[in-house]
């Protein structure tokens, strides 16, 4: 009797708890929050990627991102050059509140505070695990470094559990990959030297020995050969661990793809920057000719194809679904940046700038805003956004999206918007090029007076001064062709006090005070 009774209750609870039909979602990979990446290029311009408006190239996998998720009209870098960007986009900071912010040498020590918040400090405590893929350049060390020994502090002391990086640029010294502080490959009998105030003894240079050159300098990079290629700054020593320039982008991305094949199972957090179109554009092979543009059209389209790999990956491991992407680039465009590479002569009909004003280094729209992309397959709807965002935005964003709160920088929690769920973004945003700044808010665009070199630079006139206050409409003047500043004093004086407000103290420097009647 015990026996049938005991049969009975186990019938009975099989017939109210049947086996469950198996799906095709492997619940064991289910995760409470996503994985995050963001790809970041360096110098891609608002208008070079086909889904921005350009016809001479096609970019069919970032396009892919972009008509698939949500590609942001008013999209922002903080700077118009990269250093100062890359620091806003982790730190969640204004990089005119550090001095130190500006493109750095090889040999710069941590722009990053150990200290301070970092993008991937928040996601760590979130249970998330955290890499960097790519270019640094945000320094390394304490500005002495001994690239023979581990080179610290980097990456893995502001929030990165791993770290494959180029300590710069391509472009600069020391042309070698370094892993977690160690240079990668580093024969210890054929130790690295690097300066960049003087060469070594013997070392051949651009300018001393030409006829070792594959590829010519136009202006900068007349300092140490590698690879044919002249650069910024002197190297000596470790042959070994030298990079070839033409795998870079192959290298980076089974980097990229290796690391989420293995972290997979926990959320995780990845940096992915990339290199190009960021001189010397030096394609693989595979991509020479590609674009009929010369070395930047190739190494744009090596760039989306890359791209198109690493999404094959986070589909063939089963992630896609549960994985954010964010793609964008430090700041705008520039073809002569430093070598004879035919970007100009090449360009046809091709417009990086996307009919905007300025380019890198400057302050007018091209040099800031961006193409910027979210994209979740199957959560984010696709549309087109024209809400303000910028890069440093993210750090707020992601912190409440994971379940975390984050009001210590001057990132603004812009969760909905990133998410399609909402239309409203920033309401100003202070944009930085070469250290000076200038407001948008709204329809509108601030540039104080400004004077010198530097601002000459930053707006892209060649001599003189810039003695009068700029005011432009950019909703019916995307192209930045018609200063109002002397017809609308009304918005003037409202933009004016509202920069100044913001910038507090900093407004005064570099600024020259306009008395209203």
């Amino acid at each position: 009797m015990k026996k049938y009774f005991i049969s009975l209750l186990f019938l009975s609870f099989v017939a109210c708890n049947p086996t469950p039909k198996k799906t095709a979602i492997d619940n064991s990979k289910v995760q409470e929050k996503p994985n995050i990446v963001i790809i970041y290029l360096d110098d891609l311009g608002y208008g070079d990627l086909s889904s921005y408006g350009a016809t001479a190239l096609q970019t069919p996998n970032i396009d892919a991102l972009a008509n698939e998720g949500i590609k942001f009209t008013n999209g922002y870098a903080s700077s118009a050059t990269c250093t100062p960007s890359r620091y806003a986009l982790l730190t969640g900071m204004y990089p005119w509140r550090n001095k130190d912010a500006k493109i750095l040498p090889g040999t710069a020590p941590l722009l990053i505070s150990t200290t301070q918040q970092t993008l991937p400090k928040m996601l760590k405590k979130q249970g998330y695990q955290t890499a960097i893929v790519g270019k640094w350049h945000l320094g390394l060390g304490t500005g002495i470094v001994n690239w023979n020994d581990k080179v610290t502090p980097g990456p893995n002391e502001v929030g990165f559990d791993e770290s494959y990086i180029l300590a710069a640029t391509q472009d600069r010294v020391p042309t070698v990959y370094i892993k977690d502080g160690n240079v990668v490959g580093l024969d210890k009998n054929d130790p690295i030297e690097v300066n960049y105030k003087e060469n070594f003894e013997g070392e051949p240079t651009a300018i001393s020995n030409p006829e070792m050159l594959t590829m010519k300098w136009h202006h900068g990079h007349n300092s140490s050969i590698v690879n044919g290629i002249p650069r910024i700054g002197y190297m000596k020593g470790g042959e070994d661990a030298k990079w070839t320039d033409t795998d870079m982008a192959d290298h980076f991305l089974a980097k990229a793809q290796n690391y989420i094949k293995t972290h997979k199972e926990k959320p995780f957090f990845l940096y992915y920057a990339m290199q190009q179109p960021h001189v010397p554009r030096t394609p693989h092979p595979r991509f020479v000719g590609k674009s009929r543009m010369g070395p930047r059209g190739d190494v744009i389209l090596e760039a989306d194809w890359a791209i198109g790999e690493f999404m094959k990956t986070l589909k063939e491991e089963g992630i896609l679904e549960n994985t954010l992407i964010v793609f964008s680039s430090d700041n705008g465009p520039v073809l002569n940046d430093g070598y004879y590479d035919g970007a100009v002569e090449k360009a046809g009909n091709h417009d990086p700038k996307g009919g905007l004003r300025g380019g890198k280094y400057s302050i007018f729209e091209a040099g800031t805003r961006v193409p910027f992309i979210t994209y979740w397959k199957g959560k984010i709807q696709p549309k087109v956004s024209d809400a303000i965002v910028c890069q440093m935005d993210l750090l707020a964003s992601i912190a409440d999206l994971v379940g975390a709160k984050e009001t210590s920088t001057d990132s603004k929690n812009l969760r909905n918007t990133f998410l399609g769920n909402a239309d409203k973004g920033r309401e100003h945003l202070i944009i930085e090029a070469t250290g000076k700044t200038a407001l948008r808010s709204g329809d509108w665009l601030y540039i104080p007076t400004y004077s010198g070199k530097n601002f000459r630079k930053a707006v892209g006139i060649e001599v003189g001064n810039f003695p009068y206050e700029q005011l432009y409409n950019l909703k019916e003047d995307k192209a930045q062709q018609k200063n109002l500043a002397e017809t609308d004093t009304q918005k003037l004086v409202e933009m004016k006090q509202t920069f100044i407000n913001l910038r507090g103290e900093n407004h005064r420097k570099g600024v020259k005070e306009v008395v209203f009647e």
